[in-house]
């Protein structure tokens, strides 16, 4: 019987070194390894990178560790490991928290905000959930649902191609979107406003409706500009006006990729939290927020242009 392969990380830590325990209990714990006992833990073979690299660390700081390689003896053992790495009712307690929002009386930012943490939250946990199953699907759903229910204007995500544009055909234009911008207009207003039309007219719409006719809408159904595919408006612009090839935009546009629809990226937590900072302070003045922001956004460039893409 061929069956799946697995990893066993064995590691014995100095007894006084709690700080080392704690590292290594948050590491295993971080990569989704399920523990047979204490001291040993077990991944899949295709996740189990992370092990070597920690007992690497226990190692360098005077422990013990191994890596070893095995497989279950039989279907019965396999299916116990499997099931050591069941998700289902950490997906169910997301379906939860989006069900209970969605009934509660959140406010646009407030639940902007929740929002956001149930989507950082699905995606670490489908970065552990090595055996998806109709959970993962279910909750992908629930937040889906979600979304739309806190953002009725947010836009759907249409198909094909996006066409490669000349932006000097988009130059000294009035671009509109939607009023109260939050990660994805904002980021998208300012790349406009910098890389594409650098003397851009941005107009705030108090829905998608009012666009004036002879305006380049972006980010709503209907828009110029929106989402494509998996692309959120920004990277929409990137694709459509060759900025693509700009490493420093590529790492903006996986930020405000993981903000908009869900995803993976450090820097995003401390860029919400100054935005949402920002937001507050200013309330209704989208331009003023749009100012300051583009200077967040000038900085983020900076940085990423000065230092060398992370994976």
């Amino acid at each position: 019987m061929n069956l799946p392969c697995w990893r066993l990380l064995v590691a014995s830590l100095p007894s006084a070194n709690t700080t080392l325990r704690m590292r290594l209990w948050r590491a295993v714990r971080g990569a989704g390894a399920a523990a047979l006992r204490d001291g040993a833990w077990l991944l899949p073979c295709a996740a189990a990178g992370v092990f070597e690299r920690i007992a690497a660390q226990v190692q360098a700081a005077g422990g013990a560790a191994e890596v070893l390689g095995l497989a279950a003896i039989d279907a019965a053992q396999e299916a116990r490991f499997r099931a050591l790495f069941e998700r289902g009712a950490d997906f169910a307690r997301l379906i939860e928290a989006a069900a209970a929002l969605r009934k509660g009386p959140a406010r646009e930012a407030a639940g902007a905000r929740q929002l956001g943490r149930l989507r950082r939250e699905l995606e670490q946990l489908a970065a552990i959930d090595f055996f998806p199953g109709a959970g993962q699907a279910a909750a992908r759903a629930a937040v889906l649902d979600l979304e739309r229910a806190l953002s009725p204007h947010e836009p759907s995500a249409a198909a094909g191609a996006i066409p490669r544009l000349d932006a000097a055909a988009y130059q000294r234009r009035t671009w509109a979107t939607r009023a109260r911008p939050w990660v994805d207009r904002l980021a998208s207003a300012w790349l406009i406003s910098r890389f594409i039309d650098r003397e851009a007219r941005i107009l705030w719409l108090a829905s998608p409706a009012a666009c004036p006719a002879d305006a380049l809408g972006f980010d709503f159904d209907g828009a110029a500009f929106s989402h494509v595919g998996e692309r959120v408006t920004f990277e929409t612009l990137l694709a459509s006006f060759g900025l693509e090839a700009d490493a420093a935009l590529l790492q903006l546009g996986r930020i405000v990729h993981a903000l908009d629809v869900g995803g993976v990226a450090a820097e995003a937590a401390g860029l919400e939290r100054l935005l949402r900072g920002m937001r507050a302070r200013l309330g209704d003045d989208d331009d003023a927020l749009l100012g300051e922001a583009g200077r967040l956004f000038d900085d983020l460039y900076q940085a990423f242009r000065e230092e060398p893409a992370t994976p």
